[in-house]
């Protein structure tokens, strides 16, 4: 019995060796029969003979193509069985058999011969090896044929753009990206590979598919054009969501058995090299409006209300929970997520959608990898710029970490906690205040400002240093001539003094006169999804002023007539000038009479501004009765507030709005008189 179990391997073996024999042979009796070949049908007889041998192929559709004296042997070709047909085709592909004549069919007879090939012969006789065969081993004989040398025997263009052809049928319409997907998934050991080899192989498949519009010429097809070609890739790999038992993602539990998982190793490495390209534009383009559906298809099906055990139960989102873990480069990671935040963005997404988008997305390598949860709590609040929808997005994920309307109590949600710290720490210091683009300023402000409008005064109280760092960092830009950033230390003491008394709200600036406050600071395009402003340079601040608020324009406007005609007469003054002649003779006495003239000019200018200026208002006596009607009136506005406390005469006025000012407003005046020193002092004696 041993025996008899050691010579079945052993005749399995002899088998094989006896079938490349003959597959070799063949391949050599038909290159042969090529090269000495005189008429086209003699060609393609012979590529018959061993086509026949590989693929089921149809005699009666090739008859018609050949001249009847070829029909003969055309129909004398054995035809073999089933079985017998495979194993030849995985003979011919996995040995030298296929390479050597892919070699002689792309060179000598696309050259010689293809031109003259009837279409139906040029499908089932020629295309037919590399549209049907292992697509691995095709594309590594067809790539490197896009740079073909020169050669005195060959038309290097015919060659070229045959190749080109080739990849085109096989890779975009005969979907043979997805195909190399389907050959990298399930078991590896019938498809001849191992572990070992296994990540090679899949990192130079993937090389080799994304660098073909990199090889192709400027002139080649449009379909190898890099927009065109990646965007059909990308469709063809996203198209493995319905093909749950070629990735096999209900066995993936873990990291080890994601590593053996080809199909998925093959999608990370395909979506890294195309984003490293400069197309996760494309990428995202096409998995936003799908995950979109998805989660729209939920929400509608459950009464606009999900949850994550539902989400994980279904089985058409198990290949987008998978989909970014295969994917292992940081910086990709980074890319992606940059343009789905966008892409949301820009598809007008609402807070639940884009929340759950997001989960599906990442919520698996925000777990379990810190590098991620480093990239949304600390790079994209610090260090990017995203639309203020998007920043919402990432607090509502990366921060809170729970759904929008959902309610968390304070000790659960300690992320917030330190994350409004961090915010603290770099929002107030001066430094940033003086060096940092008016952006990045805005969107640090809003941030903290978001994260502050979710916090109660217990959690404001348990927070190190929280009070002073907010008065601290609304004192230094208080201080700053840019109107934008006065009104970022406006909207921070306003939702500050929300927490510390929510009925007495505190307005340092009459734009924050709303129950909401705008975060945008009037940067935010959402419909593109990009971050827009037309004041970016601090530095400039009458550039800012005009911009933002375009003041002299409307106080121009607001002028009386006579007002106007005496500037634009002042203009005409400065403007106005005369061309001199160098050769022309002046007169002195000519000269003295134009300046005696222009001085009565201005004489009269300036009497006629002092006589408008003077009115019989102007020779009242001032009103000096003592008032404090406007001490009694709500004080609400930083102006208002200063006004009363400068009334150094009048101790009765000071006392009056110590007692009808709220809380808030003395908090900021001290840390408008005070040093940052002294604020918690100050915040007790409140």
């Amino acid at each position: 019995m041993e025996k008899k179990k050691e010579e079945v391997p052993v005749r399995k073996t002899m088998e094989k060796n006896e079938l490349e024999d003959s597959v070799v042979s063949k391949v050599a009796e038909v290159i042969s029969a090529i090269k000495n070949a005189n008429q086209v049908d003699q060609v393609i007889s012979s590529l018959h003979s061993i086509a026949a041998l590989l693929f089921p192929t149809d005699a009666n559709l090739l008859s018609g193509s050949i001249d009847e004296s070829y029909r003969e042997q055309f129909f004398s070709v054995k035809v073999p069985s089933s079985k017998e047909r495979d194993d030849w085709w995985h003979v011919f592909y996995h040995g030298p058999a296929f390479s050597t004549l892919a070699r002689f069919l792309l060179l000598d007879v696309a050259s010689n011969w293809l031109a003259c090939f009837p279409f139906l012969a040029q499908k089932y006789v020629y295309d037919v090896f590399f549209v049907h065969g292992f697509v691995t081993e095709v594309l590594q004989i067809l790539v490197p044929f896009l740079q073909q040398n020169r050669s005195d025997d060959l038309d290097i263009n015919v060659v070229i753009s045959n190749t080109e052809r080739l990849l085109v049928l096989c890779l975009l319409e005969n979907n043979g990206v997805l195909q190399i997907a389907r050959e990298f998934g399930g078991p590896f050991t019938s498809k001849g590979f191992t572990d070992e080899r296994m990540k090679p192989d899949i990192s130079r498949m993937a090389q080799i598919v994304v660098s073909i519009p990199d090889k192709a010429r400027m002139n080649s097809l449009t379909s190898l054009s890099s927009h065109v070609f990646f965007r059909q890739v990308i469709v063809q790999v996203l198209s493995l969501e319905e093909e749950r038992e070629v990735i096999l993602l209900e066995k993936i539990d873990t990291s080890d058995e994601m590593d053996k998982n080809g199909a998925l190793l093959f999608i990370g490495e395909m979506f890294s090299r195309i984003c490293r390209r400069g197309s996760a534009d494309l990428l995202s383009s096409e998995l936003v409006p799908r995950v979109l559906r998805l989660i729209n298809t939920c929400l509608s099906s459950s009464n606009s209300s999900i949850t994550e055990e539902v989400l994980e139960s279904k089985p058409e989102t198990m290949f987008w929970l998978r989909m970014m873990e295969s994917i292992r480069d940081p910086y990709i990671t980074e890319r992606i997520s940059e343009q789905i935040l966008h892409k949301l963005a820009s598809q007008q997404a609402n807070d639940v959608q884009a929340y759950w988008v997001l989960w599906l997305f990442f919520h698996r390598i925000f777990r379990l990898q810190a590098s991620v949860r480093s990239m949304f709590v600390d790079k994209f609040l610090l260090w990017k710029v995203f639309p203020v929808s998007c920043l919402k997005w990432i607090l509502q994920f990366a921060v809170c970490e729970c759904p929008p309307s959902t309610s968390l109590p304070g000790q659960n949600r300690p992320g917030l906690l330190k994350t409004v710290q961090r915010l603290l720490a770099t929002w107030s210091k001066k430094e940033f205040v003086q060096t940092a683009p008016i952006e990045q300023q805005a969107y640090i402000t809003a941030a903290l400002g978001l994260s502050l409008e979710t916090m109660s005064k217990e959690e404001l109280d348990g927070m190190k240093e929280a009070t002073h760092l907010i008065l601290q960092g609304v004192s230094g830009r208080l201080e700053s001539p840019n109107h934008l950033v006065r009104k970022m230390a406006s909207s921070i003491a306003l939702a500050f003094s929300k927490i510390i008394d929510p009925k007495n709200p505190l307005y340092l600036d009459d734009s924050c006169n709303g129950e909401t406050i705008d975060w945008t600071f009037g940067f935010t395009d959402l419909k593109k999804g990009t971050l827009t402003a037309s004041n970016s340079r601090k530095n400039g601040v009458e550039e800012t002023d005009i911009s933002t608020i375009s003041g002299s324009e409307r106080e121009s406007d607001s002028l009386p007539n006579k007002e106007k005609d005496i500037s634009l007469k002042g203009k005409k003054k400065l403007l106005d000038f005369n061309v001199l002649d160098p050769d022309e003779i002046v007169d002195p006495v000519s000269l003295n009479l134009e300046l005696d003239i222009n001085d009565e000019d201005d004489g009269d200018d300036s009497a006629s501004e002092n006589s408008y200026s003077s009115s019989d208002s102007s020779l009242q006596p001032y009103d000096l009765s003592d008032d404090d009607s406007d001490l009694k009136r709500k004080l609400s506005q930083l102006s208002d507030v200063v006004a009363a406390l400068r009334k150094s005469d009048d101790a009765d006025g000071v006392c009056l709005f110590l007692i009808i000012a709220p809380c808030s407003c003395i908090l900021i005046i001290c840390l408008v008189y005070t040093k940052c020193d002294m604020l918690c002092h100050a915040k007790s004696l409140i």
